[in-house]
C-alpha cells in the first residue's frame, strides 16, 4: 500500500491567522487525543532544513512542553563497527514501572546496557528507556508531519505551536514560519477513554480514541487480566511501534490491505547497545530494530492488517517475543529477517514478504494456509532441544531469483527443525536447504512431506534434497506425519483455537 498523507484531517484543517501561512492540523480549537502529530501542508514540495527547533507549549502557562532540535540527525546512515559483544548474562528485568519521556530521559540504560553518548535523535517507546532513533519530521509531497515525542503532551490542555523559518525550504515561495501570535493552537480531549471499557479505536483520521497505534497501546494496562481489544480503521500509519507486558490483547484492522502500519527501521538506524548483543533467546537484551515490536507478550491476537519495514538490511517488519501468540490474515513485510518469532505462535492465512532469512527466531511457530515469498533462504532457525521449531501445513513458498532455499544452517544450532507438510512450492533451489554439510547438524531436522508444484499440483521433484535433509514417506512416516499436522504437538501444548 502506498504512503498517502492528506492536508485535510475529517475536514478539520484550516489555515492559521495569517492568511499567508499553509494549512495546519490539528486546526485552531480542534479537540484531540495527546498522541497527535503535527501536520503542515505547503503550496510547494518543502526540503527539510537542518537547524532550527519546532516547539510545543502549554498555552495556560507558555511552558515549553516539547521541542524538536532539527540540527540533530535523525539516526545512524551507516552501519555502526562495534566490537563483538557478549550476550547479557543476567535476565532482563521486565517487571519495572512503565516509564516515559514524561518521566525519564531518554537514553536511561536498561538491563547491563551502557549508555549510548552518540547524538541522534531518541525517544521512549512503550517503556524502554534506552529509547529509538526516531525522524522528527517526514515529507511526503507537499505535507510535512511533524512528530513529537511520545507521552508528553497530556488530556485536557491546550497547547500552541511554533515552527521557526529554517525548518523548511519550498520549492516555489518562500516559508516565513510560524510563531505564537500566528494562533497555531489546538486542545487536547477533556479525558482518557474510561479503563473500564477495554476496547479502543485507532483512526488515522483522528476520528477514533488515539491517531496512532502506539498511542492505543500506551493506553492498554500491562499484565491485564482481562482481555482488551484495539481496532484500527483504515489508513496509513507511519509509525515505530513497540510495546512489552501485554496480555490478554487483541489488535484487529479493519482491513487486511486497508491498514497499513510501517516504518523504516533496521539494525543500522537502532542497532544493539555497544556492550551488549541481542538474540532471540528468552531474557535477553530486548532488540530494537523492528518496525513492529511485541515483547515479553502472551496471549496475544493480531488480526487482518499489514506491517513493514520500509528499508532493507537486518529489518524485521515484525518481531515477537512471547507466548502463545496468535496472527490471522496479516501481511507481514520485511527485508532480511522479516519475521523474527520467538516463543509459540500460530500464524493462519497470514503473507510473508521478505529478502532472505525471512523466518527467523527460536520458535516454536505453526503455518497454516500461510504464503512465504523469498529472494534468499525461507528461514534461519535457532530453536533449542527443549522445542520445536518451525512447521508449515498447506502453505505456498515461493521463491525469487535463484537462491531460494528452504532453511541454512550452519551449525550452531544443532537441533534446528524446519518442517513442510503438503506445501506448495516455486522458484526453489533443487538442493532445497543450504548448510547441512558442516559440522554440528547431527540432530538437524529439516524434513517434508507431499511437496507439489504450484504451477500444476503434480508432486515436486525432490530427488537432488541436500544430504542431512529427509523426504518423509507418507506410508512408513504416516504417524510422524500426522503428529506435525497437529498445533498442540508442534506448540509445547497449546491448542490456538480460531478467534
Amino acid at each position: 500500500m502506498k504512503r498517502i498523507v492528506t492536508c485535510l484531517f475529517a475536514g478539520a484543517a484550516t489555515a492559521v491567522a495569517a492568511a499567508a501561512l499553509p494549512e495546519v492540523w490539528p486546526a485552531a480549537g480542534a479537540e484531540v487525543s495527546p498522541d497527535t502529530r503535527l501536520t503542515i501542508c505547503f503550496p510547494s514540495t518543502p526540503t527539510l532544513g537542518t537547524s532550527g527547533v519546532i516547539r510545543i507549549f502549554d498555552a495556560a502557562t507558555d511552558a515549553q512542553v516539547d521541542s524538536l532540535d532539527l540540527s540533530i540527525p535523525a539516526g545512524p546512515t551507516e552501519k555502526t563497527k562495534l566490537p563483538k559483544a557478549p550476550y547479557t548474562l543476567e535476565p532482563y528485568n521486565y517487571h519495572t514501572p512503565r516509564l516515559t519521556n514524561a518521566t525519564c530521559e531518554p537514553g536511561t540504560p536498561s538491563g547491563t546496557a551502557a549508555r549510548d553518548t552518540s547524538r541522534y535523535q531518541l525517544t521512549i517507546i512503550g517503556g524502554f528507556t534506552d529509547g529509538f532513533h526516531f525522524y522528527p519530521v517526514m515529507l511526503s509531497g507537499n505535507t510535512a508531519e511533524i512528530y513529537p515525542h511520545h507521552n508528553l503532551l497530556e488530556y485536557g490542555r491546550e497547547y500552541y505551536v511554533t515552527v521557526p523559518a529554517s525548518a523548511f525550504t519550498l520549492a516555489k515561495g518562500k516559508f516565513k514560519g510560524i510563531s505564537k501570535k500566528d494562533g497555531w493552537k489546538f486542545r487536547t480531549r477533556p479525558e482518557a477513554p474510561a479503563q473500564e471499557r477495554r476496547q479502543l479505536t485507532v483512526a488515522r483520521d483522528g476520528s477514533g480514541d488515539f491517531l496512532t497505534l502506539q498511542g492505543a497501546l500506551d493506553h492498554v494496562p500491562d499484565f491485564s487480566a482481562e482481555p482488551w481489544k484495539i481496532f484500527i480503521k483504515n489508513g496509513d500509519y507511519e509509525e515505530l511501534v513497540y510495546f512489552r507486558n501485554k496480555t490478554n490483547l487483541t489488535i484487529e484492522g479493519e482491513s487486511r490491505e486497508g491498514v497499513y502500519v510501517h516504518y523504516p527501521n533496521n539494525e543500522m538506524f537502532n542497532p544493539h547497545p555497544a556492550d551488549v548483543s541481542t538474540n532471540e533467546w528468552l531474557g535477553t537484551f530486548p532488540s530494537r530494530r523492528a518496525a513492529f515490536a511485541a515483547d515479553h507478550c502472551s496471549d496475544l491476537t493480531l488480526r487482518n492488517f499489514t506491517v513493514a519495514t520500509t528499508v532493507t538490511g537486518q529489518a524485521e517488519g515484525l518481531l515477537l517475543n512471547g507466548n502463545r501468540i496468535y496472527l490471522e490474515d496479516m501481511i507481514i513485510r520485511g527485508s532480511g529477517d522479516a519475521l523474527q518469532s520467538n516463543g509459540p505462535a500460530y500464524f493462519r492465512n497470514c503473507r510473508l514478504e521478505g529478502h532472505g532469512d525471512t523466518v527467523l527466531g527460536r520458535g516454536p511457530a505453526y503455518f497454516k494456509n500461510c504464503t512465504i515469498v523469498t529472494s534468499g533462504p525461507f528461514a534461519y532457525i535457532r530453536n533449542g532441544s527443549s522445542c520445536h521449531g518451525d512447521v508449515f501445513v498447506d502453505c505456498t513458498m515461493i521463491g525469487k531469483g535463484d537462491k531460494a532455499v528452504f532453511a541454512r544452517t550452519n551449525g550452531t544450532y544443532p537441533n534446528a527443525e524446519f518442517v513442510l507438510i503438503d506445501c506448495r512450492l516455486d522458484g526453489i533451489r533443487p538442493e532445497g536447504w543450504s548448510g547441512l554439510e558442516k559440522d554440528g547438524n547431527t540432530y538437524v531436522r529439516y524434513w517434508e512431506a507431499g511437496s507439489v508444484n504450484l504451477s500444476d499440483g503434480k508432486p515436486a521433484d525432490t530427488s537432488r534434497r541436500a544430504p542431512g535433509s529427509r523426504v518423509l514417506d507418507p506410508v512408513k512416516d504416516k504417524a510422524l506425519i500426522e503428529l506435525y499436522r497437529n498445533p498442540a504437538w508442534v506448540l509445547g501444548g497449546w491448542a490456538p483455537m480460531k478467534k
